[in-house]
């Protein structure tokens, strides 16, 4: 299924095996899958926290802690540094979440182009027609009689150039107003039961508005692979190369953090140089080798730190 509009990209139905390869290529972030899961479910389908509740606690199923649970927004924060995996993951946990449920999941992603031009009310405008859209997709998800049949996930990439902090003194009142509009568009969501989750992203937690992130349900944060990590990831990649322990273990220790300050590899400058460059390196005349996969992994400067600031 795809389709395409002037504030979205081409809808796409989940799972579809592009993105559920790209979700099981994301290791070493194990713990925010599982955790990923559990707060989808519940903010996607409140139903599956009764039934555990009158599974586990039959004489506290009105006590208030379900309620505050279900209260909240349907709003999840993905932060963290560039080529930490956040993207990917938004685009992609959807496949998990669909077979967790059991329902197909409806992914939409967010043109920058719901910023406008700069018209006074026309960023207003467009973000209220974007939740007006995948709103009225997110309320066909649920049967007449409250039965979850899909989930719509809205994905907003680069967050922090959509609803950055309006204490930001240089920001413009069309953004302001811009801001004001996408809390307005979360908050007729909150409590309802409605089977939408929307996810920001962006580089920098700390820009974004005080009150969206008091709203999130959950935020998770993306850091750079820990040493484990590291070595989960480039074991999974070099799997079937007959590679020993020992050269796995110094490629962990060279993309690491350096003597000079440098920082460690992202999981993109893992994935998506590291590994593709000692393939061709080594392609189409000679096999992989340790000393081919040091060298490699030698030349390559990480992605310099992106560092988080609040907007002045």
């Amino acid at each position: 299924m795809s389709s395409d509009t002037e504030l979205f990209h081409p809808v796409i139905e989940l799972p579809d095996p592009t993105r559920a390869a790209r979700y099981q290529r994301l290791v070493g972030v194990d713990h925010i899958k599982e955790r990923l899961r559990r707060e989808a479910s519940v903010l996607a389908d409140p139903a599956s926290l009764t039934r555990w509740a009158a599974q586990h606690h039959p004489a506290a199923a009105n006590a208030s802690a379900f309620t505050l649970l279900r209260d909240r927004a349907p709003l999840l924060l993905f932060a963290g540094d560039v080529g930490s995996g956040k993207s990917a993951l938004a685009e992609s946990f959807g496949c998990d979440l669909s077979d967790s449920l059991r329902v197909p999941v409806l992914l939409y992603r967010l043109k920058l182009a719901a910023r406008g031009t700069g018209h006074v009310g026309e960023m207003t405008t467009l973000i209220a027609k974007s939740f007006e859209q995948v709103g009225a997709e997110a309320r066909r998800g649920r049967t007449g009689d409250g039965r979850l049949k899909a989930v719509t996930i809205l994905v907003v990439d680069e967050a922090d150039a959509l609803v950055q902090s309006r204490e930001a003194t240089q920001m413009h009142h069309e953004d302001r107003a811009g801001v004001n509009a996408f809390l307005a568009g979360i908050d007729q969501f909150a409590g309802t039961a409605t089977p939408l989750l929307v996810v920001l992203c962006t580089n920098r937690l700390a820009a974004l508005d005080p009150a969206l992130r008091r709203r999130a349900a959950a935020t998770f944060e993306f850091g750079r692979p820990t040493e484990e990590q590291r070595h989960q990831v480039l074991t999974t990649a070099f799997d079937g190369f007959e590679l020993s322990p020992g050269i796995i273990d110094k490629l962990v220790e060279i993309t690491g953090p350096r003597s000079d300050g440098t920082p460690g590899f992202t999981f993109s400058d893992l994935t998506q140089r590291l590994v593709p460059a000692a393939l061709l390196r080594a392609y189409p005349f000679e096999p992989i080798t340790p000393d081919l996969l040091v060298d490699v992994a030698t030349d390559i400067t990480p992605t310099p730190a992106f560092t988080d600031q609040a907007a002045a």
